[in-house]
């Protein structure tokens, strides 16, 4: 990929991008959150129209890519979102559009001979005659790279793998990947890991602000000098975990039972609680329940038996309002649909919660300056980019957009605050950031309750951890005697504590 160039409306997406793939090497791809890397495959895969650049196939020069130009050239892209239809089997799902015919029927015998190569050739442990409702998030994944293979793919994309996969499942996945190679399948993988993209990787590329950085053999570099290409500066992930002193429980989850999005994420019986000066990590595959947990303790689901109490009060099934007027604040899981309002100005945002309050309103009517004031105070203090308080934040980029949430929770005070994966689809540096802040509000005397998919924020932030599966949970654990491959099992675990699932 040569010169590439893709612009959205007055965004310019990739200003120069550059990528080269040699066959049987895994080639990662890397850079911050908005610096065009799955932009750059999406248009390698036909998904997008390129505005300049060519691209070159074995040898063949393209101006336009179609996605059926791309799966006859032999490539093949696994997207964060799998595309896999829940109600299908496996078998169904992988020959779906492509299926053999026999006569006007579908040939199913032929399309289970010719899958089934596939899956003892590379060792996929998979169950075709299962509903894809059925299997594990692994599992899927691997249904998805058996159905490009299937489809003749010897390109192979995959997009933030292991996001959503235990540390057990993304060494599985590595090992298919490793097979993979070996058999002269050429790997592209997007990934923000730094620690995963040392282990996999032959070559590492980088993308910063939509333009190519270079290309390093992992060989010759290390997770320092990627961060350093990626932002420009050296990061600090391993925040230092600081002691702070240990008060009075702030909350108390009590026998806590909810319904839940789907059978395996309702509540069953959750009992915890949060001490002041303390992070308590949730650990667990999403959509096991944390949500469902979370919604509960905030006031957005009901709960149906149990109590939640902070800081003293019951607040089962009080409304949001009251809830946070007891001292609760949250950053939300998804801060695009329950953290911003996207038409509203970053400052607008920031006073969200207190815009009815002095010194932001008096008798009804809103005081501009006064908001301007604090925005911009916020703005500097937080290094919200561009740093301009009447800018709508659908402008932001995601760090800097969830940065304007976790600035106005965090402002809030109060006696818990409730943080729901607060780095997820941010960039390394906004990761960093967000970190040191939470460990800030844990040195202030809050009780800080943290959901992450990310096993390492998790283990660096937390004092205590809990484990959660099927809406249950399955360990408690000092996060000093915690480490990764203790809580992959915890996570996958049908056991209840003291006892059978």
């Amino acid at each position: 990929m040569e010169g590439i160039k893709k612009t959205f409306g007055s965004v310019q997406a990739v200003k120069n991008g550059e990528f080269n793939l040699k066959k049987g090497e895994i080639h990662s791809l890397i850079g911050e959150n908005g610096a065009g890397k799955s932009t750059m495959m999406k248009l390698l895969y036909g998904m997008y129209p390129f505005d300049g650049g060519t691209v070159t196939i074995e040898g063949k020069k393209y101006d336009h890519i179609s996605p059926k130009t791309a799966i006859e050239a032999g490539i093949g892209m696994v997207h964060q979102e799998f595309m896999l239809v829940k109600e299908l089997t496996v078998l169904e799902n992988i020959i779906l559009g492509f299926e053999p015919k026999k006569g006007l029927t579908i040939d199913f015998a032929a399309a289970r001979k010719t899958v089934q190569k596939y899956i003892d050739q590379y060792n996929m442990d998979i169950q075709l005659d299962k509903k894809i409702a059925q299997i594990s998030v692994g599992e899927a994944q691997r249904v998805e790279i058996i159905k490009i293979l299937t489809r003749g793919a010897n390109i192979i994309i995959l997009d933030e793998p292991t996001a959503v996969l235990t540390p057990q499942e993304s060494r599985r996945l590595f090992e298919i990947l490793n097979n993979l190679r070996e058999d002269g399948k050429s790997i592209v993988f997007i990934s923000h890991k730094l620690n995963e993209i040392m282990e996999i990787s032959d070559r590492v590329s980088v993308m910063r602000q939509g333009t190519y950085m270079g290309t390093v053999n992992k060989a010759d570099t290390n997770e320092n000098e990627l961060a350093r290409m990626m932002i420009g500066r050296d990061v600090f992930l391993n925040i230092e975990k600081k002691k702070s002193d240990i008060g009075e429980t702030v909350l108390q989850v009590e026998d806590l039972w909810t319904s839940g999005e789907k059978e395996i994420s309702k509540i069953r019986g959750l009992s915890f609680d949060v001490k002041a000066g303390e992070i308590v990590g949730v650990a667990g595959i999403d959509g096991n329940g944390q949500s469902e947990l979370i919604e509960a303790i905030t006031g957005l689901r009901k709960v149906e038996k149990g109590k939640v109490i902070l800081d003293g009060k019951d607040i089962t099934n009080l409304s949001v309002k009251k809830i946070r007027e007891a001292g609760l604040t949250h950053i939300p899981e998804d801060r695009n649909t329950r953290g911003l309002n996207r038409q509203f100005s970053i400052g607008d945002n920031l006073i969200e919660v207190t815009l009815d309050k002095e010194p932001f309103s008096k008798n009804g009517f809103l005081k501009k300056d006064a908001v301007k004031k604090f925005a911009e105070e916020l703005i500097e203090k937080f290094d919200i980019r561009p740093a301009r308080a009447e800018l709508p934040t659908s402008y932001l980029s995601g760090g800097n957009a969830q940065k304007v949430v976790v600035a106005r929770e965090v402002t809030l005070g109060g006696k818990l605050l409730v943080a729901s994966q607060p780095t997820r689809g941010v960039d390394i540096g906004a990761i960093e950031s967000i970190r040191s802040i939470l460990q800030d509000v844990k040195e202030k005397g809050l009780g800080v309750l943290l959901v992450s998919a990310e096993l390492e924020e998790i283990m660096s932030l937390s004092d205590r951890i809990i484990v959660m599966h099927n809406g249950k949970i399955t360990g408690r654990l000092n996060a000093e005697d915690a480490d990764e491959e203790q809580l992959g099992m915890l996570m996958m675990s049908g056991k209840e504590e003291g006892g059978e699932a």
